[in-house]
């Protein structure tokens, strides 16, 4: 049975690759100003006011108030948990360091899927005469906000 080789040595150093240097304080700030970040909390009032648009075209629309309340109710599932999802993420214990900052990412997105269950399982308590059509629409629409940010956030300057 013949024996397959590499095509080349992986461990071999190649000629012109040099070590990372760090960066020093001035290019690192030059680069995030490249490469501007969008705040959570942009995104979360961006859901809150889709959130009521919605509520009230629903109302509007169907002139039942109950449908405003559901569609408004669907939003706030998807805007009270973001809102604790970005608070958590923005905490200091959250970016300590690159472990803490992965390990508060998974918990708090844990928590904001828990609070979006325990939400929609308490939604037939919370509106009287619930309208599960109206609820589903406002919080799908509320959740496209996200789409929504990454369209509007800030370009990328390449330079």
């Amino acid at each position: 049975m013949p024996i397959i080789r590499p095509a080349r040595d992986w461990d071999a150093e190649e000629p012109g690759l040099s070590e990372v240097e760090p960066l020093s304080a001035k290019q690192a700030q030059a680069l995030r100003e490249q490469s501007p970040s969008l705040s959570p909390w942009w995104v979360v009032a961006g859901q809150v006011i889709v959130a009521t648009a919605v509520a009230l075209l629903a109302w509007g629309f169907t002139g039942r108030a109950n449908a405003g309340w559901s569609a408004g109710y669907g939003g706030l599932v998807v805007v009270i948990p973001a809102a604790l999802f970005a608070r958590g993420l923005m905490s200091r214990f959250s970016s300590t360091n690159a472990l803490t900052a992965s390990f508060g990412f998974f918990v708090w997105d844990l928590v904001k899927i828990s609070v979006s269950v325990v939400m929609l399982v308490l939604a037939p308590r919370m509106v009287t005469e619930l309208d599960w059509l109206a609820l589903l629409i406002g919080l799908i629409v509320t959740m496209k906000v996200y789409w929504l940010a990454l369209l509007v956030s800030p370009k990328r300057r390449i330079v």
